[in-house]
């Protein structure tokens, strides 16, 4: 399984586990994001969350990554932080985890400039978090 795939099921997963499941939708562009809100997510089947690249319905990464966050009780920074971001999903954050996940989602960059590859990184799972059903706050994507 891709590092990619094991993020997007750690995160995906958990809404499965959610006890009320209820579609969720974007806050309109004119209003504020309340995090304080949690709102529920609409649970998906098996094969919909398979590591193929069918969207599996709307989830919402980011009530579903804050919740995680209080959790865990650390102070992980997923917003802006592929390391954190992973740590969260109880993957392996280390710089060469974060190389393969950069080769299996195709960086040209150079991988020894750690920094601007994460960066790229983590707006490439953001995007393709989005691209496959999440809902994910627009400053977090391209």
């Amino acid at each position: 399984m891709s590092i990619f795939s094991a993020i997007k099921n750690a995160i995906f997963g958990k809404a499965k586990e959610s006890p009320a499941p209820v579609a969720v939708s974007a806050p309109p562009s004119n209003s504020p994001i309340n995090t304080n809100v949690e709102q529920p997510v609409e649970a998906t089947t098996t094969e919909q969350a398979s590591d193929q690249h069918a969207p599996i319905g709307e989830v919402n990464v980011e009530s579903i990554l804050d919740a995680a966050v209080k959790i865990k009780g650390e102070n992980l920074n997923w917003r802006v932080s592929i390391v954190d971001l992973m740590k969260l999903c109880d993957l392996d954050s280390s710089l060469s985890a974060r190389k393969e996940l950069a080769d299996q989602l195709e960086y040209t960059g150079d991988m020894s400039d750690s920094a601007t590859m994460n960066i790229w990184l983590h707006r490439q799972v953001m995007n393709k978090l989005a691209a496959n059903g999440g809902y994910v706050p627009a400053e977090l994507k391209d």
